[in-house]
């Protein structure tokens, strides 16, 4: 009997949800998804660490060798996307996903800015639009900008969806592709109804994808579906037939070891929806959201969520930009430092100022005073980045 994994491609276009080449490369996908997260998990892998620095390095020469640390890093970002992005198509015969700055997903002109950027950076190096697609928030404003880019040829993928109106909107705005978090939708419901399980059938998650695959299906829309963030196989298993999957590595190797018939569930020839044809303004998303409490608990925690994600990136990018660069980048460094914890400006950081734990700002207080200025931090600081060199 063939694998579940086997059974599911022939039906639904399976994607890997990993910045991991290697899991890529071993679960050989069609399409592959990344978002901030993954790209942070991948930055950990040391064999990766030749990418990291290649985009850091371009970076820099891209915009000046007189640049801030943060300007770097700023360009660093959007490079180290690519870059993985590029190594993911040398693999795939499909579509990658990259992603907007979470930071932006509510500023209509800024999310346009930075998409046309990252495609123009897949573009310097010979790929074309059709092999990318561009992740932008599901809120009002990315739904807008992802009208604006479709129609100069420039591929979107919605992201952080959680509720029918989001999808009606993205359907209306003529997107490509829509990821709805089927994973995040369970965990709502398992935190706010006091149930800790559901079949696979009457997961939440599951109930809302098939809804917007059959409304989508039953009224003509291009717009693709790809189930996303899930808890489990049978989520997967109950959504056999959708559009799109996908799946993070550890799902497809027990999809891969799973022999069990499937059957398909969804079927776009014979969709079986009930709901009208839905034209939505801001006005009526806006109403509809505030109605779907939960579409707009998980929205908002999403965002946040991949927001951190990128300013822990960020950090660990100027922290490599310094070992790189030596002792101009990382003066740079301890300025930011210093400029985020001097909460009232005065050049001096008080214990109850400073943010991190009390034994590092001990070890920086050398002179035992209780205010840390930026000699302090630079020479502890220092004395860690000649270490992390040794």
């Amino acid at each position: 009997m063939s694998t579940l994994l086997e059974q599911l491609s022939s039906m639904t276009v399976v994607v890997a949800d990993t910045g991991d080449l290697e899991a890529i490369r071993t679960f050989k996908p069609r399409d592959a998804t990344t978002n901030p997260s993954l790209i942070l998990a991948a930055a950990q892998i040391p064999a990766y660490q030749n990418l990291i620095d290649e985009a850091l390095s371009f970076s820099r020469q891209r915009i000046g060798l007189g640049a801030a640390v943060e300007e770097v890093v700023e360009e660093a970002l959007d490079e180290i996307c690519v870059i993985f992005g590029k190594e993911i198509l040398k693999i795939i015969p499909g579509r990658v996903s990259t992603e907007v700055d979470a930071r932006l997903s509510y500023d209509l002109e800024a999310t346009i800015s930075k998409a046309r950027k990252i495609i123009a950076l897949y573009n310097e190096a010979g790929i074309t639009n059709d092999r990318v697609l561009i992740k932008i928030a599901s809120t009002w404003e990315g739904i807008k900008a992802a009208e604006v880019l479709e129609k100069e040829g420039i591929h979107c993928n919605l992201t952080l969806l959680f509720g029918f109106a989001q999808a009606a909107a993205c359907a209306e705005a003529g997107v490509t592709l829509i990821s709805p978090f089927v994973g995040r939708i369970l965990d709502w419901h398992k935190a706010n109804k006091g149930k800790d399980s559901y079949l696979g059938h009457e997961d939440p998650g599951v109930i809302s994808v098939t809804k917007i695959f059959n409304y989508f299906k039953a009224h003509g829309y291009r717009t693709e579906v790809m189930g996303a963030s899930f808890r489990n196989i049978d989520e997967i298993i109950e959504l056999a037939g959708c559009d799109l999957l996908t799946i993070s590595p550890k799902l497809l190797d027990q999809l891969k070891k799973t022999d069990m018939p499937l059957s398909q569930k969804l079927d776009s020839l014979n969709p079986s929806s009930k709901t009208s044809k839905l034209e939505i303004d801001k006005a009526i998303f806006d109403s509809l959201m505030s109605e779907d409490v939960m579409a707009q608990e998980k929205l908002g925690e999403g965002i946040r969520g991949f927001s951190k994600a990128i300013e822990t990136l960020e950090a660990q990018l100027a922290h490599r930009l310094a070992v790189l660069e030596g002792g101009s980048a990382f003066t740079h460094v301890v300025h930011e430092i210093f400029m985020l914890n001097d909460l009232d400006g005065d050049g001096c950081i008080t214990r109850e100022e400073w943010l991190g734990s009390d034994a590092v700002f001990d070890a920086l207080d050398h002179d035992h005073d209780g205010c840390l200025r930026q000699d302090d931090l630079f020479s502890g600081l220092g004395a860690a980045l000649a270490l992390s060199n040794a």
